[in-house]
């Protein structure tokens, strides 16, 4: 198969980490008999600083002409960045929000799995996750608070800000449907989550999710309010398979998620539209403190880029390679140092680079 691929490297480690995962798709490549063709274009901060805006249309195009997108990291030092200096819809977390919109990603899918070798840097007491988790978070991408109207103004001689919320029915049904289609391939169970006892949208979005659920029976639908989700993540987060919700409750409850799996260093995203096409990038963000040092750890861009073999190319054996491989190194005791043990144990453990990670992993394919 012939793989057209768009890199968007993008700010502090993003380019480091994303070197990681080409270098184990191309490993993937070499195995399989496959041939990728990667075209890297800016966006973010380094955009910024080349065109003055965080994301060009020269950018848009090559990502349409493009199968899928691998992307990095995108942002900086809020408290020191000249970026963040500029007017909101000028920073480098505007182009985040356009290219989902310009693309179309209205699916964003953020798996949380607790691998047995990192048990001890969850979070949560050892009794409540003896039986680990696995669970997918589909988080709608395009609609919602984030993208609703806005507006500041003067009112009684103060300031008033104002953000919207909008859903509309189509919006809700095609992320339900991705929800359920993927729930069908796991346990079968979506948890739809929701602020219904307050929000309209939230009515709204329980209704139609029922709705769609009705064309799924062996797939079974729970419901429950975004503060209960949050505390039942931290009390037992194995109870969860499919965890479906809107924009802004999805950002926060899937960072939650990511917190328990150890370490965002090892969390995988795609964001998906309505055809193939996704675009694949970390969970974590730029980490600018770290940039440049070559510690950062790869292995979330190179699952991402697993991901997209999956979704956007069908290639599941490939995939499950790239998911064995990750999990091969980690049973090897190899860590970068975002998952050594904090506490000094861990004298078998070979802590690693980024580009060594790379390297053992591309070896395992």
């Amino acid at each position: 198969m012939k793989m057209n691929i768009v890199s968007i490297p993008g700010d502090g480690i993003g380019p480091e980490i994303v070197a990681e995962a080409k270098k184990v798709l191309n490993a993937v490549a070499a195995k399989y008999g496959h041939e990728i063709t990667f075209k890297d274009v800016l966006m973010g901060g380094c955009s910024i600083d080349a065109y003055g805006e965080p994301l060009t249309q020269e950018t848009i195009d090559a990502c349409k002409a493009a199968d899928a997108v691998l992307m990095g990291s995108i942002g900086g030092d809020t408290t020191t960045s000249p970026w963040y200096k500029l007017p909101p819809e000028k920073r480098p977390e505007a182009g985040l929000l356009g290219i989902r919109k310009a693309l179309g990603l209205f699916a964003n899918l953020r798996p949380a799995y607790l691998y047995p070798e990192l048990a001890a840097a969850c979070p949560l007491r050892s009794d409540i996750v003896a039986n680990g988790f696995d669970m997918v978070m589909i988080r709608e991408l395009t609609g919602g608070l984030y993208f609703g109207p806005r507006s500041t103004v003067e009112r009684d001689g103060q300031q008033v800000a104002t953000d919207t919320l909008v859903y509309s029915e189509s919006e809700i049904r095609r992320v339900a449907i991705r929800a359920f289609d993927i729930a069908r391939k796991r346990r079968k169970l979506v948890t739809s989550v929701d602020k219904a006892n307050v929000l309209d949208s939230s009515r709204l979005w329980r209704r139609v999710v029922e709705e769609v659920a009705a064309g799924y029976p062996d797939v079974t639908l729970k419901h429950q309010l975004v503060d209960s989700c949050a505390m039942e993540l931290v009390r037992d987060p194995g109870q969860f398979d499919v965890v479906l919700t809107e924009n802004m409750f999805g950002d926060i409850l899937s960072d939650e998620a990511s917190m328990i799996a150890g370490s965002l260093g090892m969390l995988s995203s795609a964001s998906l539209n309505e055809t193939k096409f996704g675009l694949y990038e970390p969970s974590g963000g730029s980490a600018p403190d770290i940039a440049g040092k070559g510690i950062a750890n790869p292995i979330a861009t190179i699952l991402s880029a697993g991901m997209m073999l999956r979704y956007t190319f069908d290639l599941d054996k490939e995939a499950d390679a790239v998911d064995a491989a990750v999990k091969q190194v980690l049973a090897d005791g190899i860590r970068t140092g975002d998952i050594m043990p904090k506490d000094g144990d861990g004298a078998d453990l070979r802590r690693v680079g980024t580009a060594e990670m790379g390297d053992e992993i591309a070896a395992r394919i």
